[in-house]
């Protein structure tokens, strides 16, 4: 998903790595238990959206993390519709659910000027679910 070779996560480009990068991240992915992916990938999310709103931040920083965000919850989505997912289909529903509303709240983010603050929420609240032992506006590093 979102991997970067850098060691500042915020101002980590939001293209895919080339090269090395990529070697390593499938490298990661083969070793990192998958919750602790999916906790990193929406701490970098909401970081990004939260220093996107910060002031002074510059006109395309919003649009930016909106983007991440929206590729973070776009794989969440694919995963979960993906016959292999072993979730239960309710829990499997209620994500689903969730990863809609990420959408359509995006959408209202940037269209009519809302605040990103209930997408950052919204990923802390499923980062304390992926890791119910750490504290919500801590980050795992």
């Amino acid at each position: 998903m979102l991997t970067s070779a850098q060691d500042d996560p915020l101002h980590a480009p939001l293209h895919r790595p080339r090269g090395a990068a990529t070697a390593y991240g499938s490298v990661i992915r083969g070793t990192e238990d998958p919750r602790d992916i999916e906790y990193r990938v929406l701490a970098r999310a909401a970081a990004l959206l939260e220093e996107a709103s910060r002031p002074g931040a510059g006109p395309a920083a919003l649009p930016a993390a909106i983007h991440e965000n929206r590729m973070v919850w776009t794989a969440f989505a694919t995963d979960l519709a993906d016959q292999s997912n072993s979730l239960d289909e309710v829990m499997k529903a209620r994500l689903l659910s969730l990863a809609r509303w990420v959408f359509a709240e995006s959408d209202r983010v940037l269209r009519e000027g809302r605040s990103p603050q209930a997408l950052c929420d919204v990923n802390r609240v499923v980062m304390a679910g992926l890791k119910p032992d750490l504290a919500p506006g801590l980050e795992q590093g």
